[in-house]
């Protein structure tokens, strides 16, 4: 990986990952002061990240032609995926949880600026965006700066100016929730059903897997073990040992198998 298009006081770049020679990532006026930058990440051609302070987590996507821009840090999780042409703005701090998708043709905004105030334009803002975990804008969505509570979706083309609910979703101009017409994101599964259902994922990935294991509960995990990654159902947690397998497991689940965190 070329570090040319990298401009940053501290950077680190995770193994695996690619940023192509196209993407520029710099500060706001030369080099930015921080960058950090996950495993198993990907960033594309033409994306552009203009921020002092930017982190993305482990195996996350920026599709190409994105903007990220601001004064003040963007901080992204773990297995994000943004689509093309998206922008996140940051002008006024802008945090994205682990697990998010923001589909392609979307904007983030965490400001509005233009109108004249000496004229008496009333709109001038700045705010925090917040965004938990596990939500979803699935594509050509418009967002002013929200509260996005865990679990949250938008459906397509939604214009969202409202805080949203956690696990209900959205739709509309302005967006409304419509979860008591078509229900949740998410329905409620059972660790066993979990479980079981990642046993089968393994059977159908690699049946002769040596260096993984699917566990329940974290009382079941040995960390002395470490060659073995684990994986606990319960919170969508597992062992980082950045093993070939594990890795290879990891790309099989996402983006919609399963996602899972490294345990802190």
């Amino acid at each position: 990986m070329n570090r040319k298009n990298i401009s940053a006081d501290e950077i680190y770049i995770g193994t695996n990952t690619i940023i192509e020679p196209s993407a520029v990532i710099r500060g706001i006026n030369g080099n930015a002061l921080r960058v950090v930058i996950g495993d198993n990440c990907y960033i594309g051609t033409n994306v552009q990240i203009i921020c002092d302070d930017f982190s993305l987590g482990d195996y996350s996507k920026i599709q190409h032609d994105t903007n990220i821009h601001g004064y003040l840090p963007c901080h992204i999780g773990h297995n994000a995926w943004i689509g093309q042409f998206s922008i996140i703005d940051s002008i006024g701090g802008t945090t994205i949880g682990n697990n998010c998708g923001i589909g392609a043709h979307s904007q983030i905004w965490s400001h509005i600026k233009y109108g004249d105030t000496l004229e008496g334009c009333r709109f001038l803002s700045e705010k925090p965006m917040q965004i938990g975990n596990d939500v979803w804008f699935v594509g050509h969505c418009i967002v002013s700066p929200i509260l996005a509570a865990d679990k949250s979706m938008a459906m397509v083309g939604s214009v969202v100016t409202k805080d949203m609910n956690y696990n209900e979703i959205y739709a509309g101009s302005p967006a409304k929730s419509i979860s008591d017409k078509i229900g949740f994101q998410f329905k409620e599964v059972s660790v066993s059903e979990k479980f079981q259902k990642m046993r089968t994922y393994l059977q159908q990935w690699n049946p002769s897997a040596r260096s993984i294991e699917i566990v329940s509960d974290v009382s079941e995990i040995d960390f002395s073990k470490t060659d073995i990654s684990f994986f606990n159902v319960s919170d969508r947690t597992y062992t980082k040992r950045s093993s070939e397998e594990e890795i290879a497991f990891m790309k099989f689940l996402l983006p919609a198998k399963a996602k899972f965190t490294p345990i802190i």
